[in-house]
């Protein structure tokens, strides 16, 4: 790589370890969040690493003691859509065709998911062949606080979780723990963080040409084996609720089962941007009946412009990150006032700008 990307001061470092490609998250001070210049790096250390055939499998990390990524650089998309800017097109467009890179990498890519783990982050680990979460791991997809929604194919990973699980995770924006992530679907090992180092360095000596299959050898040699959580035990009650594609009848379903459950999920609904829950729930409804990742990615590409250019979006983000308040003012204020003709532009296409792939 060049010196710019080596040098430890950098907000991403990416280099050779033995046989392992390292991409490294430099910014620990900000739970190493990403931002357009970030996601270039690590395209850029991609073209490397694939094309160096002493690259044998790909690791990605994050520095500091909090997370691999708290998401990406919220602040910056929110002063760039206050004055109408462009930085939501450019920064969701790169990252976006950079997620369905990650999918189809021809070289294995391991993802360490330790500590927080959420939004940009998710699109940059989830998406890899092989995804180790340990027992501090809170993976979380919280875009309906923002008002807006689960994206960097964050709506194709939770329509591939079990049940409604992902519906669940998707609206209530929930916290996962390792083991319910693996149930989710969104990582496939909980190893205890204190292997993390020796795993770290065994990949570092793995033979160039490995296949996938003995990387999986590899990390279940330092897993635990756990694959389900404190939710999964939840996924009955769950399914009864989620199931419905109107957010009107999940909200009936909780408000008629009154259990503590019910009551404290529907209050955390209640928390939501009305809008961006109804746009969620059609996201994921439509993600389960696509056949890609890509599909789902152009899908969201279109949301996303919309939502860059909406009220909620920047209120959502005021409230959450800016003034931290946590009391936005959602416009419209009710789930029942989402209009069709509101939700209709988030679903049209958008000719030129349409999000296309290599």
């Amino acid at each position: 790589m060049t010196s710019a990307t080596e040098a430890p001061e950098g907000d991403l470092i990416a280099r050779r370890e033995g046989s392992c490609g390292v991409i490294r998250l430099n910014r620990p001070k900000a739970i190493n969040a990403v931002t357009l210049e970030m996601f270039r790096d690590v395209d850029k250390a991609l073209d490397q690493f694939e094309a160096d055939p002493a690259v044998a499998v790909i690791l990605l990390e994050g520095a500091g003691e909090r997370g691999l990524c708290a998401g990406g650089d919220i602040r910056a998309l929110w002063e760039s859509s206050k004055v109408a800017g462009d930085l939501g097109k450019i920064l969701w467009r790169e990252e976006y065709i950079l997620n369905a890179r990650i999918k189809k990498f021809p070289k294995p890519y391991v993802a360490f998911m330790d500590g927080i783990v959420m939004g940009g982050g998710v699109g940059l680990s989830a998406h890899s062949s092989h995804r180790v979460v340990t027992e501090r791991t809170k993976l979380a997809m919280p875009e309906v606080g923002l008002g807006f929604f689960p994206d960097v194919g964050g709506t194709w990973l939770l329509s591939h979780s079990p049940g409604e699980i992902g519906t669940y995770f998707g609206l209530t924006g929930q916290t996962m723990n390792g083991p319910d992530a693996i149930n989710a679907h969104f990582a496939d090992a909980v190893v205890p963080s204190a292997k993390l180092p020796a795993l770290r360095e065994a990949l570092t000596k793995v033979r160039p040409g490995a296949t996938s299959a003995e990387i999986k050898t590899l990390i279940d040699g330092f897993a635990t084996g756990e694959t389900a959580g404190p939710v999964a035990a939840m996924q009955t009650k769950i399914d009864s609720w989620f199931a419905h594609d109107r957010m009107e009848d999940i909200v009936a379903a909780l408000q008629q089962d009154r259990s503590e459950l019910a009551l404290s999920t529907l209050k955390t609904l209640g928390e939501k941007s009305p809008r961006g829950m109804v746009v969620t729930l059609k996201l994921l409804r439509l993600a389960r009946a696509s056949s890609s990742l890509e599909e789902c990615l152009v899908r969201e590409y279109r949301a996303a412009l919309e939502v860059f250019a909406s009220d909620d979006f920047r209120e959502g983000v005021r409230a959450a990150v800016i003034d931290k308040d946590r009391s936005p003012k959602w416009s419209p204020p009710r789930i029942e006032d989402v209009t069709p003709a509101m939700q209709a532009p988030y679903f049209a296409e958008i000719g030129a700008d349409e999000l296309r792939f290599n």
